[in-house]
């Protein structure tokens, strides 16, 4: 038999200013998280928290601007929309309730194509491309627990960046709802996406320069 899900007993209009008033064995909604107002930088999976890495480093920070420069400049005038982090993606499941969204995430890129979906909070449902550039020590949660939501979600790309080995890894949702892996681009190559036809990213504009 299964094990109850426990759900904290907290008002959720009550502001927490400390991460330490959190228990982080209880399960929490979208509707608590709007109420924590510590310093720290936190993610909800299936209502559990994942405390996110330290401010990302200058290298981290280049990367993500650098393609998200390039998206912004191909997305002129279209109709998807890119943001970069912090971004607040909600996984609604069964409703669309602050209570009933147990899953938030902020992905370093996300593009999203279907407007109905932002709102002044963020984007609320999956969005239909997203990137995260790895750093050390949040590697196992961007290649398991992420990769889990996204892929259950529907994200139709998933683009894992490694700032170690300076390469992109994309994973391409197939007709069964299930991620198939690219082959691993390296320097000198370039990227396509099947979500932005015509949109190319070359490698080498994506690492150039990086201290």
């Amino acid at each position: 038999m299964s094990k109850p899900v426990l759900y904290p007993i907290l008002n959720d209009d009550e502001p927490v200013r400390q991460f330490n008033e959190i228990d982080v064995s209880l399960t929490y909604s979208y509707a608590n998280y709007l109420n924590w107002l510590f310093p720290e930088r936190v993610e909800l999976i299936k209502g559990k928290i994942f405390k996110m890495s330290p401010a990302p480093s200058s290298v981290h920070q280049e990367i993500t601007g650098n393609i998200f420069v390039k998206l912004a400049n191909f997305l002129k005038k279209q109709p998807c929309k890119v943001y970069i982090s912090p971004f607040d993606v909600r996984f609604p499941k069964e409703s669309n309730s602050d209570k009933a969204i147990f899953t938030v995430l902020q992905p370093d890129i996300c593009v999203i194509c279907d407007r109905n979906k932002i709102d002044a909070r963020g984007c609320i449902g999956a969005p239909d491309l997203v990137v995260e550039v790895l750093s050390p020590g949040n590697t196992k949660i961007e290649l398991l627990h992420k990769y889990q939501v996204y892929e259950e979600f529907g994200v139709k790309e998933y683009w894992v960046v490694s700032q170690s080995d300076q390469s992109i890894l994309i994973y391409t949702l197939n007709d069964s709802g299930k991620f198939q892996p690219s082959k691993l681009f390296t320097l000198s190559e370039k990227v396509t996406s099947s979500v932005l036809p015509g949109f190319e990213l070359v490698l080498d504009d994506v690492f150039e320069d990086l201290e």
